[in-house]
This record gives structure tokens, sequence and C-alpha cells, in this order.
């Protein structure tokens, strides 16, 4: 990974709420080890995340731990998650994984599109 991915890295956050729920779901998946986050072309914004379970990492992962909860990001998505706050959010309207994206200049209402 280059330089600027490493550096990019230290600013995306895993918060407490996305790594309790990433352990209860990974606890029932016995395959699974890592929640893989994704930046994909598309979306109603241009970008989209891409959420996935996955059972191994790719040479060009670089993981986020917190308390036995790993989310993986290869390098090319961290390009555009540099100081994200990734979360899960659980209230009235329901259940998911959020990411708070410093580098979104627009984003829908769904939380999951954004353009830079």
């Amino acid at each position: 990974m280059g330089t600027d991915a490493k550096t990019l890295m230290k600013g995306v956050e895993l918060t407490e709420a996305a790594a309790r729920r990433i352990n209860k779901i990974i606890a029932k998946e016995a395959d699974k080890e890592a929640l893989r986050v994704s930046v994909e072309g598309g979306g109603c914004s241009g970008f989209s995340y891409k959420f996935d379970l996955v059972g191994g990492r790719n040479t060009d992962d670089t993981a986020i731990e917190k308390d036995g909860a790993t989310v993986l990001i290869d390098e090319m998505s961290l390009i555009y998650m540099g100081g994200s706050v990734i979360d899960f959010v659980d209230d009235l309207i329901g259940q998911s994984f959020q990411i708070r994206n410093p580098n979104a200049v627009a984003s829908c209402g769904c939380g999951t599109s954004f353009s830079v």
C-alpha cells in the first residue's frame, strides 16, 4: 500500500456500535471473519458503498480493528473514504451501517450513495 493510502487510513474510524454489530453478525457466520466496505461507481449520487462479509483478506486490504471486529477496505476505496466514520444506527426508521464521509460533497437520503 502506498504512503498516501496509509495516511488516509489513520482517519477512518469504527464506532463502538458498529463494532458490536459486526461482532454479532460474524458470530453467526462460521466462515466469515470481517466486514468489507468498498466504494463502487453508481448510486443516485455517483458512488455507493458496498458491504460484504468475507472470510479472508486481499493483498491490498487495510484493516480497521476495534473491540474484536474487523473492517477491511481496499486501497482504491480508501482514497474516497479518508476521514470517514463507520457507524451502526438503530432507530425508529430501521437499522443500518452508515458512513459519515467528510469528502462527500453530496449524498442521498439512504446514506449509501455520495459524490466527491
